[in-house]
């Protein structure tokens, strides 16, 4: 994971957006959904529609990131789907990426991994 800086915030879109963007649909995204600027070094969180996968936008100065995080099994906890957006500490961010219930800080079981078939 990347580490973020301090007084980064961290932006996530609470309605689920097409994951099909890249770069300039997300950023494009940012702007429109969460208000706010995506070249501003803070990182916007964009769900998927069944929830469990993610991407995210970080510009760093130099360009911009694109991560993703798909589950192999379970879900991701995630707010209530209204319009707007909400602010996540960094600590809530790493729960959420770990897969954890954020309202219970419980540890899901371990998934196994998948075979190449």
């Amino acid at each position: 994971m990347i580490s973020l800086a301090p007084g980064t915030k961290v932006f996530l879109a609470c309605r689920p957006v097409d994951l099909r963007n890249g770069f300039d649909g997300l950023a494009a995204k940012a702007k429109d959904i969460i208000e706010a600027d995506p070249f501003s070094g803070h990182l916007f969180i964009f769900r998927g529609k069944r929830g469990d996968y993610f991407k995210g936008l970080y510009w760093d100065g130099s360009g911009l990131w694109l991560i993703a995080k798909r589950l192999e099994k379970g879900r991701f906890v995630w707010p209530p789907i209204t319009d707007g957006a909400m602010t996540l500490t960094p600590a809530q961010f790493a729960i959420l990426v770990e897969a954890m219930d954020w309202r219970r800080t419980i540890a899901p079981a371990p998934t196994p991994k998948p075979l190449l078939i």
